[in-house]
């Protein structure tokens, strides 16, 4: 398994991390992924998956790197202290290595939330802070706020059909040495690419280098210097595959015939649009 650092923390993560989002394996499969190297772990307390995560990593929580996330109804300092102290519960752990931001909240001052975070850091519930789907400008009017510590990672979609990101904030975390933690990196089913690459090129390379469809995909992702791949595997084969797409790289031919598969990038307008309808909402109480 090959690793990446985390930011500039001196940290060094495996390149694929076992993602928790709609998971339904049970303990084995991410005991297993453990087992292979991917020793890092995403959840959430709005996946509702801490507790099997909790299972998962008991007796051997040094050897795992722990991640979840905070969601944006409870940004108030008393209230991220209140679901760090939940998280920590049902994670059965004294501490959380990487706690996130899930969404950015527009009803609440960044300053109050990431004051607190920086308060379960000073305690030691916390090592590093990160956000999850936040755009380039939100990550620097947050990081403009903490005292001691640095914004680490991102959390945001990257998948080869769709490639937002590159529209100015994958490369604003390589220049800040942001790590770039990559959801969906196989575009939430393999049936998604194939309806954008009619000319199978992910078929192509997949048997050219002797690898499968997903390692491909997934390696595609890992070639990005600050990129890390979580992937969501419920089943134990489907773990052993994907952790195979670490521990090489695609050739920068075979990574230009998979540039070419057509795919999506949000303009500004839509991403924009986006972001005003999730301030309107949490406007109206709708803190999602």
């Amino acid at each position: 398994m090959m690793c990446k650092e985390l930011a500039k923390t001196g940290v060094s993560l495996p390149e694929v991390a076992l993602g928790t989002w709609q998971y339904q394996g049970g303990v084995e499969p991410l005991q297993v992924g453990i087992s292979l190297g991917a020793n890092f772990i995403d959840t959430a307390e709005s996946y509702g998956t801490e507790e099997i995560v909790g299972q998962a990593i008991k007796g051997i929580r040094d050897k795992v790197f722990l991640a979840t996330k905070i969601s944006p109804r409870h940004f108030r300092r008393r209230d991220v202290i209140r679901a760090a102290e939940q998280s920590l519960r049902r994670l059965n752990t004294h501490y959380i290595d990487l706690y996130q931001l899930h969404w950015p909240n527009y009803t609440v001052p960044i300053g109050e939330t990431m004051s607190a975070m920086e308060e379960l850091v000073g305690a030691g519930k916390i090592r590093f802070i990160g956000v999850s789907n936040f755009s380039a400008r939100e990550i620097a009017k947050a990081q403009a706020t903490l005292v001691k510590n640095r914004i680490v990672s991102n959390q945001v979609r990257y998948n080869i059909v769709d490639r937002t990101i590159e529209s100015g904030l994958l490369q604003y975390c390589e220049t800040q040495q942001i790590t770039v933690l990559a959801f969906s990196p196989l575009a939430n089913g393999l049936e998604n690419i194939w309806s954008c690459d009619r000319s199978d090129a992910l078929g192509a390379v997949a048997g050219a280098t002797g690898r499968t469809r997903a390692q491909v995909a997934l390696n595609w992702c890992l070639c990005r210097t600050p990129v890390i791949a979580i992937f969501k595997a419920n089943k134990i084969e489907h773990v052993r595959e994907d952790c195979g797409a670490s521990g090489w790289r695609l050739q920068a031919d075979q990574l230009g015939a998979l540039n070419r598969v057509p795919f999506h990038r949000r303009g500004l307008i839509e991403r924009f649009a986006r972001r005003m309808a999730r301030r309107t909402l949490q406007r109206f109480g709708r803190n999602i």
